[in-house]
C-alpha cells in the first residue's frame, strides 16, 4: 500500500490561497475541506492541507512562523519535464508569487522556485536519473564543465 502524504500550512488567507493552488493545477478535496481547511491534491499520494492559522493551532502549542521571514521547510517537488518545472513556476508568477532563488540548471537536472501567498518556498525540478551515469547529485559531468 502507497503511504499518503498530508502536508499542513498555515494560511492567513484561506480562499486566497485556496485559489493559487488551484491556478497550480491542485485540486480541492471537499471531503476534507471547509470554513478552515482546504485539501489540496497534488498527486494521489500527496496532499497539502491548508489550514487558518486557528487551525493549524489545534496541532501545535508551537508559534507560526512568518514564512516571509523564516524558513523551516523547503518544499520540492518532481515534474516530468523541464517544461513542467517552467509550467508550474509560470503559474504561480502570475498569480504573483515570486521566484526566490536562481535556476539550478544542470545537464541531468532542472530546477526553479516560487514562493506561496504566506510565503512557503516550493521548488518544482526534474531529474534525469539515468543521466547521473554514476556521479554524486550536484557533481558536474565533464561535458558540461567543457
Amino acid at each position: 500500500m502507497s503511504r499518503l502524504i498530508f502536508l499542513n500550512l498555515p494560511v492567513a488567507d484561506l480562499k486566497r490561497s485556496t485559489a493559487f493552488y488551484e491556478a497550480l493545477g491542485f485540486t480541492r478535496n471537499p471531503q476534507f475541506s471547509d470554513d478552515t481547511a482546504s485539501c489540496m491534491v497534488l498527486s494521489d499520494v500527496i496532499h497539502v492541507m491548508l489550514l487558518t492559522h486557528d487551525k493549524f493551532r489545534m496541532f501545535t502549542p508551537k508559534e507560526i512562523p512568518d514564512a516571509h521571514k523564516t524558513s523551516q521547510v523547503l518544499l520540492c517537488i518532481s515534474c516530468e519535464s523541464r517544461a513542467a518545472v517552467d509550467e508550474i513556476t509560470e503559474a504561480a508568477l502570475a498569480q504573483g508569487s515570486s521566484e526566490p532563488s536562481p535556476k539550478d540548471e544542470y545537464d541531468f537536472m532542472y530546477g526553479r522556485s516560487f514562493e506561496d501567498p504566506d510565503g512557503h518556498m516550493w521548488g518544482p525540478m526534474w531529474m534525469d536519473v539515468a543521466a547521473l551515469n554514476g556521479r554524486a547529485p550536484g557533481e558536474v559531468s565533464a561535458e558540461a564543465a567543457a
